[in-house]
């Protein structure tokens, strides 16, 4: 008989690595106007600070399956969980726009080594029947960490403007994005100690050679009447594999572009780049900006970036809920579906937005700024966005421009911030269900036992450059084409992702890996 808890409890710790990668990615979409004023940054400055986790992190995908295949997993994620530490601490003491960068590479290096990671540990160690919702644990901590950073972005930014004691002895309204930075250390250490209460693969202990640790471990996974058919088959795997010939990492890239292989990697690198596409960091890591573009204001920005980490749960357990039951490829198209009518949404509320500041709204203000530098833009009706922040910019210079944009929207813009709610959150919901669990399960599932770690190293490398590339330019997107058009782009990649999954995507919910090896690569 299973045991289920031990398994919900090995997934659980392990899943923590993508609680860690959430809370990094949507914590800076908190500190980002601060960080911007802070250091008087460009729009591609600040695209560069932002993603700078994600190029690390895609050089990291790319090894940490062949590193994890040597040392094991276990002692990859210990080290990642140090590496996040190390990455909190610095950020949030880096006194120039260098040494933030430098520390957020770091981070990198943890963030892809986490996402490749855990889902090849958790996909080794439990059984066929639960593999599609335990691998989904680590979407759920994923978003759970997206949830918890946007409220403690909140909580912080709430904390800055009060007069009690901690927030002006620590001079909080100058320092609250250190602090936002900063809190992540604590969970990172955590990890830290839990990994050591955790076993190593089976599956990596039988490749060593170390059967009798891994049929112990298999055996109170799965009960020992099922133990003896599992640990069969994969020693089967392994058998097969160990005589085949041995390949060196570049020989190993070659073998993945076998004909054998050929209609894995096709879809592996569909979804892999799909999942980046549709722009869903550039919503978890700028979602606070992109709420004050819709006109509700700085302070309710932070409250609505609460809403995405929460729907972003919710739609995530329905994922966990599901993907066993329904499948993988059902959720997938449907969710894709939904992506892209959202994304439509949220670009036709942006095409029809209008800018009018008049005297009335120049004097209502409350913001710190010379109200006079706004005479130029008096009674000047903008029909985009982009005019407006041109206008912005070049009245009060870019630094003071980003630090009060949300009040600015606000008293000017005529939007309908209702529908883009509505687009946005129903974007991350249909992500939340679909693409976000989903790319992972199947990732975990596709390829055989022998190339499992370099082939989801390699995919998961293509997945975060493609992160690199939207999370780097999405401010200079904003700012040189606009919201709506930037959003149907992100419409286009997701609709193009729809069509090609519907005719290719297999179905692998209920089948053991080694089934699976079979089916896809005969």
């Amino acid at each position: 008989m299973q045991n289920k808890r031990y398994i919900l409890f090995l997934a659980a710790i392990v899943s923590l690595g993508g609680f860690l990668f959430g809370f990094d990615a949507a914590v800076i979409s908190g500190c980002n106007s601060f960080i911007t004023a802070e250091f008087e940054l460009s729009s591609l400055e600040l695209g560069t600070v932002v993603a700078s986790v994600t190029i690390s992190s895609a050089l990291a995908m790319l090894f940490a399956g062949g590193v994890s295949d040597v040392i094991g997993r276990k002692k990859v994620l210990i080290v990642v969980a140090l590496l996040y530490s190390v990455s909190a601490i610095c950020s949030a003491l880096a006194p120039t726009y260098l040494t933030l960068i430098i520390a957020r590479l770091i981070g990198g290096v943890a963030f892809g080594a986490a996402l490749v990671l855990v889902p090849v540990y958790i996909a080794e160690i439990v059984p066929a029947k639960m593999r599609g919702s335990m691998v989904s644990i680590q979407q759920l901590a994923i978003v759970l960490g997206f949830s918890i950073a946007y409220f403690s972005n909140y909580y912080f930014l709430n904390l800055s403007k009060s007069t009690s004691e901690f927030a002006l002895n620590n001079n909080l309204a100058e320092n609250v994005w250190r602090w936002m930075l900063g809190v992540e250390a604590a969970p990172a250490l955590l990890y830290f100690v839990l990994l050591f209460f955790i076993p190593n693969s089976p599956r990596w202990l039988m490749m060593k050679g170390k059967n009798e640790s891994a049929e112990a471990i298999i055996t109170k996974i799965n009960g020992s009447a099922e133990a003896e058919s599992v640990i069969s088959q994969i020693k089967q795997s392994i058998h097969e594999s160990l005589h085949s010939k041995k390949l060196s990492f570049g020989e190993s890239i070659k073998g993945l572009l076998k004909p054998t292989y050929r209609k894995i990697l096709i879809v592996a690198f569909i979804i892999g780049i799909a999942q980046m596409s549709v722009g869903i960091n550039a919503v978890f890591f700028y979602a606070t900006n992109i709420f004050e573009l819709t006109g509700i204001g700085t302070d309710a920005a932070f409250v609505q970036s609460v809403w995405v980490g929460i729907i972003n749960v919710l739609f995530t357990i329905v994922a966990i809920l599901l993907i066993d039951r329904v499948g993988r490829r059902p959720l997938l198209l449907t969710g894709l579906a939904g992506i892209t009518i959202s994304l439509l949404v949220v670009a036709y509320g942006f095409s029809n937005a209008e800018y009018v500041l008049n005297q009335s709204k120049i004097d209502a203000l409350t913001i710190g700024i010379d109200k006079s530098k706004l005479t130029p833009l008096l009674d000047k009706k903008f029909d985009s966005d982009v005019a407006f922040g041109d206008a912005l910019n070049n009245a009060l210079g870019r630094s003071e421009a980003a630090l009060y944009k949300g009040e600015l929207v606000k008293s000017a813009g005529n939007l309908n911030p209702f529908l883009l709610l509505i687009g946005i959150l129903g974007f991350v919901a249909c992500f939340a269900f679909s693409l976000g669990p989903v790319m992972w399960v199947l990732l975990s599932e596709i390829f055989p036992n022998s190339i499992r770690a370099i082939a989801i190293s390699v995919v998961g490398f293509t997945n975060s450059l493609t992160s690199y590339f939207v999370v780097q330019f999405f401010p200079w997107q904003l700012e040189t084409f606009g919201s709506a058009s930037t959003f149907l782009i992100f419409a286009f990649f997701a609709l193009i992702a729809f069509v090609l999954l519907f005719k290719l995507l297999p179905e692998t919910k209920g089948k053991s890996l080694e089934e699976l090896e079979l089916q896809l690569t005969t």
